[in-house]
């Protein structure tokens, strides 16, 4: 049988903050959501100014990127491209980019969604959380 890390509330927290810094110091309004593996909800945050709608976007991106084991951008890259079929899986619905997998030795142990600006910037913020943990 083997062994994984988990997230605990302070891996959480260190992340989210690194998240925020990132967002902030940019100046962007966004909501930041952190999943476990499975997609369920450890954290969310809407930073003052933040559309409402982020608060039901991000979560989703999360879940995706938790679900997939990959970027939720791969998955808006296969529907831009013509697969709009894809559209119709199950259980996934934040297929855009700024969902970003939590990695450590080679398996998933959460996600970070990010919404509220252009989906690059949400996803260099999750990434800006996610290296606060130094994987």
């Amino acid at each position: 049988m083997k062994s994984k890390a988990t997230l605990e509330m302070s891996d959480v927290k260190a992340l989210a903050a690194a998240a925020e810094a990132e967002a902030l110091k940019n100046n962007w309004a966004v909501t930041i959501a952190v999943v476990d593996d499975g997609g369920h909800l450890l954290w969310l945050q809407r930073l003052d100014g933040a559309a409402p709608v982020s608060a039901h976007i991000a979560p989703a991106k999360a879940h995706t990127a938790a679900l997939g084991r990959r970027e939720s951008k791969i998955y808006e890259d296969v529907i831009n491209q013509g697969r709009t079929s894809f559209l119709s899986a199950p259980t996934i619905a934040g297929m855009l980019e700024g969902g970003v997998p939590i990695v450590k030795d080679g398996q998933c142990i959460g996600a970070v969604g990010v919404s509220g600006v252009k989906s690059n910037e949400d996803a260099q913020i999750a990434k800006a959380g996610i290296a606060a943990l130094g994987l």
